[in-house]
């Protein structure tokens, strides 16, 4: 990520992409560790929105995207569920994380840089292979070759736009919506009841209102 914004602050161009093989301090959201070991795609990527007036729906339409490319890629995978606001799901397990950081000079969003951990055929640590799942228990054969290009072809094309999700993209998103009904704990006791257009997750609480969430939720395991 630091690397990607070096780049972006001397002029790279939008969809220029940087690799690692390995990452020794791999982060998510709110500064949640990320395990990054030889095998899985870790990538982050210089993007420049002509649109950036719903910044927190970008993550959303990333993974929408993400998911085309892997059940193309990987034909054999159940269909991948998307968890409010940034991981991919496969078998209810995490499969990828989405992580955008915007550098911003006063009130314009000069860039976004985009992280990207998918696990492919990395080695899972035994501590999370109860809630983290790699596409190569599902196909052996996939590596991160078979994805990469696919991968950054296809987010660039994406964050051309950092407008509001369109009718269609809401569509999409409820088809593959892993938190929707799910009971939530945090920052309101409630359910969680599908998204808005600018990436907010709608809760409907217990006392009865409905109150739009931007940022993270606690949930009640599965």
């Amino acid at each position: 990520m630091e690397t990607a914004h070096a780049l972006a602050a001397k002029g790279a161009d939008h969809g220029t992409a940087v690799l690692a093989a390995r990452q020794t301090e791999g982060r998510g959201t709110r500064g949640r560790a990320w395990a990054s070991g030889v095998g899985g795609l870790w990538c982050s990527m210089v993007t420049r929105p002509r649109r950036t007036d719903a910044l927190e729906a970008l993550s959303l339409r990333i993974g929408l995207a993400l998911a085309a490319v892997i059940e193309l890629a990987v034909p054999a995978l159940p269909r991948l569920g998307i968890k409010w606001p940034n991981d991919l799901l496969l078998d209810h397990r995490k499969l990828a994380g989405i992580l955008c950081e915007a550098h911003w000079s006063g009130d314009r969003c000069q860039w976004v840089v985009i992280g990207l951990g998918v696990n492919v055929a990395n080695v899972l640590p035994d501590e999370l292979r109860a809630t983290a799942a790699r596409l190569a228990d599902w196909a052996p054969a996939v590596t991160v070759d078979t994805l990469a290009a696919k991968v950054i072809a296809a987010i660039a094309l994406t964050t051309r736009d950092a407008g509001p999700l369109t009718a269609t993209e809401l569509a999409a998103f409820a088809r593959r919506d892993a938190l929707t009904g799910q009971r939530l704990t945090a920052p309101w006791l409630g359910t969680a009841e599908g998204i808005t257009a600018s990436g907010a997750l709608r809760v409907r609480t217990d006392s009865g209102p409905i109150h739009e969430v931007i940022g993270g939720v606690a949930s009640t395991p599965l």
